[in-house]
């Protein structure tokens, strides 16, 4: 059995344990491989996200996944310890807590910060590259705002709250901007001044995030201004100490006091890649040299994947870069390559990375961005950049944790946020206390047993009805529509004298609060209907608003609105109504579902499931009959109750814990991730 060895928990080496699994389970090659990933710890942080938590807009859960629950149900071995040295020659990881050998080893251990020697810099800052970093960050701002809410010397007050961010990259930027957009608020909670607050952010850099175009940084730049950063470049870090930091400005060093220094300012390859660097070929802060096929110079049993490869493409001048799309890429290669040297078939493929673009976040609410494709790049600031972030986001999600990682992370981002830290200006955030839908939500249900049991009585479940029904609908909207020269709707024209006679199905047919054509007289519609608009809408939709009456004398009530749609209309007239007994079905069926979707929005049982049901049933009776205005409502309550409706006051309360509790430990559910948190 070929055993490999995945060095490295983080987007990289994820990404390359989970295809290798994929691919050695399609090639039914279980049995033959092994698959071990080790790390640290027993989950995967999302690095990217770190800032957030640092200032307090989320969670710290929110950017921590469980490698149990990444790979449930998989092939793959979860290891945790902390690997100390590497013997290429013999094949052999040495941890805390044993020894590892492999055949293959998938080196993916990431980054560390780098100090580039500033004295003081790694003692006295506060780094940001950890789960851990990122909640001692938190704990450390909140910490010197309630120190400073209780300083007498203002002197002191204004140290405590003096941060300086070092760096201007990625993280540099994120974080200050972060941070920035968190102290106000903290504020008001610890009844400080804002005036006392000072924020800057340094680095030796000529703009802030180079690898932007030049406009581009200046945006971030103007934005960290207008939040109340003051942004300094071109200036150099020479020392940091516990209540002060040293900058060169000019060729001279001055040293200024602060509250706190957080250090963003480069990395290197961590530690154990250090450690395999003193056999394999590297370059750089320890980065390992590779082939084209992602192998290490002289020793292709050992493939290198994000952070840790140095690799220039060929035709490029510069290395990849050390960002989330390299590691999602190099997995891929990697695992392509690595199945294909352990089965024997198939081509290997060469590294030929297509980047996409990057994007910065200048707190929650702005972000600038250069995306596109690689001959076609284009830029994006403000609400579209966010956008592209928040996509990009998401497409990562569903490659590591699938529906689990993409529910919450729209929760805490969307819908939880806090103090409206969002692009979308908290609009989405659920503020309404949710025993407020409980009136709503029980009115909505007795209204749909109320009109199944109505059903039972007009005869429904006994013989068919559905020509007359859909039929009078149909001879309802025409009458109307004809005198304007407006073509019939329901999949036919009205005939030429349809002014003038009205079938006795649509004199017939019974008003409904489900049917719209059902409840006026035909006759009615066309001595004083009118037709409001009709719109034809791509070849295959027209959305049509009448009114039974004239406009003076309209109701609400008198309003009815159709979504003419070609594909139902085609179903309905082929399928349906050409046989009685189908007819019958489909009746018994529409019966039972409003009553079981009553009684469940009634007892919020299955809530979820049962105003999703409504609102299908909604829109299927715009599309055949059309509705009235007037019980519209139902499909906006529909809405209301969606999400959390029967949790309140209702069976769902009690119920849905206990089945989350059994849904997700079928194994089935685990692997697919068909479950949230």
């Amino acid at each position: 059995m070929k055993r490999i060895v995945v060095l490295g928990a983080g987007y990289a080496g994820i990404l390359t344990a989970k295809k290798l699994g994929k691919k050695f389970r399609k090639m039914k090659m279980e049995d033959e491989v092994s698959i071990s990933i080790i790390d640290r710890h027993p989950f995967h942080t999302m690095l990217t996200e770190l800032h957030e938590v640092a200032a307090g807009r989320v969670e710290e859960d929110s950017i921590r996944i469980s490698l149990k629950k990444v790979f449930a149900g998989r092939n793959v071995e979860i290891i945790t310890d902390t690997i100390s040295q590497i013997s290429i020659e013999e094949k052999k990881l040495t941890g805390n807590q044993g020894e590892y050998d492999y055949d293959y080893l998938i080196l993916a251990a990431g980054s560390k910060p780098t100090y580039f020697g500033v004295e003081g810099a790694e003692k006295n800052s506060y780094k940001l590259w950890s789960y851990e970093d990122a909640v001692l960050l938190k704990e450390r701002i909140h910490h010197v705002f309630r120190k400073a809410a209780c300083e007498p010397d203002e002197a002191e007050k204004r140290r405590l709250l003096t941060f300086y961010v070092v760096g201007a990259g990625f993280t540099g930027v994120e974080m200050a901007g972060e941070l920035a957009e968190y102290v106000p608020f903290l504020c008001d909670e610890y009844e400080i001044e804002p005036s006392l607050v000072s924020m800057y952010n340094v680095d030796v850099l000529k703009r802030a995030v180079p690898i932007l175009p030049e406009k581009l940084s200046g945006k971030v730049e103007k934005r960290l201004t207008k939040m109340g950063v003051k942004v300094m470049m071109e200036t150099g870090v020479t020392a940091i100490g516990e209540d002060f930091i040293e900058l060169n400005q000019d060729g001279r060093k001055n040293r200024y006091p602060s509250g706190t220094t957080i250090w963003t300012a480069g990395i290197e390859s961590a530690d154990i890649t250090g450690e395999a660097a003193k056999t394999l070929e590297s370059v750089g802060r320890g980065r390992i040299q590779v082939d084209s096929f992602l192998r290490a110079k002289d020793h292709e049993e050992v493939y290198v994947v994000g952070d840790n490869m140095m690799f220039v493409p060929q035709g490029e001048n510069a290395p990849v870069p050390q960002m989330v799309e390299n590691c999602e890429q190099s997995a891929h290669t990697a695992a392509h390559n690595l199945v294909c040297a352990i089965a024997g078939t198939g081509a290997m493929e060469e590294y030929k990375p297509s980047f996409h673009g990057v994007m910065v976040s200048v707190g929650g609410r702005y972000g600038v961005a250069r995306v596109g494709l690689p001959n076609l790049m284009f830029n994006l600031c403000s609400f579209f950049a966010m956008l592209s972030k928040h996509f990009i986001n998401v497409i990562y999600f569903i490659q590591v944790l699938g529906w689990n990682k993409v529910w919450s992370y729209v929760c805490h981002e969307f819908f939880t946020v806090r103090n409206r830290r969002s692009f979308l200006g908290g609009h989405f955030s659920n503020r309404t206390p949710s025993f407020l839908l409980m009136p709503l939500r029980v009115w909505l249900g007795a209204i749909w047993v109320f009109e199944g049991v109505m059903k039972i009585v007009e005869g429904w479940m006994d013989q068919p009805m559905l020509s007359g029904f859909f039929g009078g609908a149909n001879q309802f909207f025409n009458n109307i529509l004809a005198p304007y020269g407006i073509s019939g709707i329901g999949g036919a024209a009205p005939s030429a004298d349809a002014v003038s006679s009205a079938t006795s199905a649509a004199a017939d047919a019974v008003a409904s609060a489900t049917g719209a054509a059902a409840g006026a007289g035909a006759a009615d519609a066309v001595s004083s209907g009118v037709a409001v608009f009709s719109y034809h809408i791509l070849g295959l939709i027209d959305a049509t608003l009448v009114s039974s009456k004239g406009i003076s004398h309209s109701t609400l009530s008198d309003y009815a609105f159709k979504l003419d749609f070609a594909p139902m209309n085609w179903f309905v007239n082929t399928v349906i109504l050409p046989n009685g007994g189908l007819q019958l079905f489909m009746q018994r069926g529409i019966v039972i579902a409003e009553i079981l979707i009553g009684l469940a929005l009634m007892a919020g049982l299955f809530n979820f499931l049962s105003s999703a049901a409504s609102l299908v049933l909604q829109f299927m009776f715009v599309c055949t009959t059309g509705l009235y205005l007037n019980t519209f409502w139902m499909i906006f309550a529909g809405i209301a109750v969606l999400i959390g409706g029967g949790r309140t006051l209702g069976l769902d309360y009690y119920f849905m814990p206990w089945l989350k509790k059994k849904w997700r430990k079928l194994p089935f559910i685990r692997k697919w991730y068909l479950y949230n948190d």
